[in-house]
């Protein structure tokens, strides 16, 4: 490869280099001297582009002169971090912190760690809205794979409404609008199928119900001839009736959201009920032009009836009842959860110790955008309901919450938020403060955003937000680097954060020359009253003076989960896709009073 060749490569993979700084890697590396790199001439000029000074420092500062790590030193840098191996070449000691074991991720919590068998109410549940749905909720495709990407992604409560269909087969779409039908019966099969390949543990189907008498009991009979012994249909024989079961006992098993009977009779003795408002609220209704045909009353047909067992679809009318009713669930907007939160706070934590509590985006989101799911969480809400094919920082928040305990979608909550009797006031003075203080050290190997342009370089910043009680809410960022660090320009080694940010300590005082390590050494420290609840999302972005910055990476995962020392992110994409190798380099320390 020629000097130009290695130039335009650089460029391909986002990095802008000097090109004094260029040409004299490229001729120290040209051990034949004669403008070319061959073989392992190119070997050796990926090695030092790869090359990684601040872990180079870091691995000098403990293996001595001899440079390797022997057991006894490596355990002195692992005494907070990990455990111990053994003699650890630089090339080792940089993919022991690229590995799992060197993540931000606590390893133990990649599986199931948590307490699975207390009642269904204590945990919070990964919960889909139109699962149906692929695109907007207007006019956007239905189709079974929705369900299945859902499964994939952990989710362990799905919503089907379900309409009145041609040749008595009832069907799933988003009721008056242009969105496609699916047949109910397939998408019960695609639940038999890809409901349990990720986790073990109980699927919710929150069915939103439109069909005639005649339509409900082909429903009942394709969930019962479909699911066979994965539907519950009855109380497990050691349940206590006055308690939910856990998810340890309800494994394997599909659960039934819906109406149950008795209910009020008309003048000729037919089964009535409320319509359970699983899509919008009434005054939503109204708004939409539809409140006369969306408020009539709807017959419930016993076979349907019966399998609503653990799942009784009930609307929520006071939070002052004397006995709770573990068996019955509540769906509410998120403008009705806004409400309660504002106005009887505690109270509603203690409703949700006990009983499952839905929440769904406002009927009005035309587009399918989602809300901020932490202020639900933050009351106990259990199944709080987002549109996974809407990307955005709602769903990255889901993720990172659902990330830990396997990935199974289920998440036991603070114990703050199971008690019957809570008070939760993190505000309260005197309650112990959780000093969270991050480095952000540098990035490796960001991707570049627009390939069409072959000299477009990001200018990369990092942001650390901090979702939690409203309290905790916050969110600070370093400063950019320009060209990704590859220029004279680029930011320095040892620069301070700016605006609330603590200074930064230099490791080497180096200025950057590499674009695909941009380095900041800017330190961000948070105080935190409900650590229990926070989700510390990290956000790379393409900085822009005149427009908003572009999204590059981000990763979000609870506080909880979060591992202290010199730790790398791995980050993905808007998706939720990896950006492998793309990943930040960054020292956690967590401190409680």
């Amino acid at each position: 490869m020629s000097f130009k060749e290695i130039k335009n490569l650089l460029r391909m993979v986002n990095v802008d280099m000097n090109d004094m700084y260029a040409y004299r890697l490229f001729k120290e590396c040209d051990r034949s001297n004669n403008e070319w790199l061959e073989g392992p001439e190119i070997e050796e000029f990926l090695r030092r582009l790869l090359k990684r000074p601040e872990l180079e420092e870091i691995f000098h500062r403990y293996s001595g002169e001899d440079r390797v790590l022997s057991t006894s030193e490596l355990l002195e840098f692992l005494e907070d971090q990990a455990k111990q191996h053994e003699l650890m070449t630089l090339d080792g000691f940089m993919m022991y912190l690229l590995s799992p074991e060197g993540a931000a991720l606590n390893l133990a919590h990649t599986c199931v760690f948590q307490d699975m068998n207390q009642p269904l109410a204590h945990y919070f549940i990964s919960c889909s809205h139109n699962t149906y749905l692929t695109d907007s909720q207007i006019g956007g495709p239905s189709s079974t794979e929705a369900y299945v990407r859902a499964f994939a992604q952990g989710c362990r409560c799905v919503e089907l409404d379900c309409w009145e269909g041609p040749g008595g087969e009832p069907v799933i779409y988003h009721g008056h609008t242009l969105t496609s039908k699916i047949l109910f019966r397939d998408v019960i099969q695609a639940v038999r199928d890809h409901a349990f390949t990720l986790s073990p543990y109980p699927v919710i189907l929150s069915l939103e119900n439109h069909c005639g008498l005649q339509q409900q009991a082909a429903m009942a009979r394709h969930l019962h001839t479909i699911l066979g012994d994965m539907l519950v249909t009855q109380l497990l024989d050691s349940q206590n009736p006055e308690e939910l079961p856990s998810p340890e006992q309800l494994k394997g098993r599909v659960l039934v959201k819906g109406k149950k009977l008795p209910a009020a009779r008309n003048e000729d003795g037919r089964v009535l009920s409320d319509r359970e408002e699983d899509n919008e609220d009434e005054d939503e209704e109204e708004e939409a032009g539809a409140a006369e045909q969306r408020r009539r009353a709807k017959q419930i047909s016993p076979e349907l009836s019966a399998l609503a067992v653990y799942c009784c679809a009930t609307r929520l009318r006071t939070l002052r009842s004397a006995l709770p009713q573990p068996c019955q669930v509540s769906s509410l907007s998120e403008r009705k959860a806004k409400k309660l939160i504002r106005e009887a706070g505690n109270s509603f934590i203690r409703h949700n110790a006990c009983q499952l509590t839905r929440v769904y985006p406002l009927g009005l989101r035309m587009n399918s955008a989602n809300y901020n799911p932490q202020e639900m969480w933050n009351s106990g809400c259990q199944l709080v309901a987002l549109n996974f094919q809407t990307p955005g920082y709602e769903m990255d928040l889901n993720a990172g919450r659902f990330l830990i305990n396997g990935q199974c979608g289920y998440v036991l909550k603070p114990a703050c938020l199971r008690q019957p009797d809570t008070t939760f006031d993190p505000e309260c003075p005197g309650t112990p403060r959780t000093t969270f203080t991050i480095q952000v050290l540098t990035a490796q190997q960001l991707p570049k955003l627009n390939a069409e342009k072959p000299n477009s370089i990001v200018d990369p910043l990092v942001r650390i937000e901090i979702h939690g009680v409203p309290a905790d809410c916050a969110c600070k960022e370093t400063n950019y680097v320009l060209n990704n660090g590859g220029g004279p320009a680029g930011a320095s080694w040892g620069q301070t954060a700016g605006s609330g940010a603590g200074a930064g300590r230099a490791l080497d005082g180096q200025a950057c020359a590499l674009g695909f390590n941009p380095r900041w050494g800017q330190t961000l420290q948070f105080q935190l009253r409900a650590p229990e609840l926070v989700l510390v999302r990290f956000v790379v972005e393409d900085y822009d003076a005149t427009s908003p910055n572009d999204f590059v990476g981000q990763f979000t995962l609870p506080l909880s989960s979060l591992k202290q020392g010199y730790r790398h992110i791995h980050l993905l994409s808007k998706d939720g896709a990896s950006l492998s190798p793309a990943t930040l380099f960054v020292h956690i320390c967590i401190q409680r009073s």
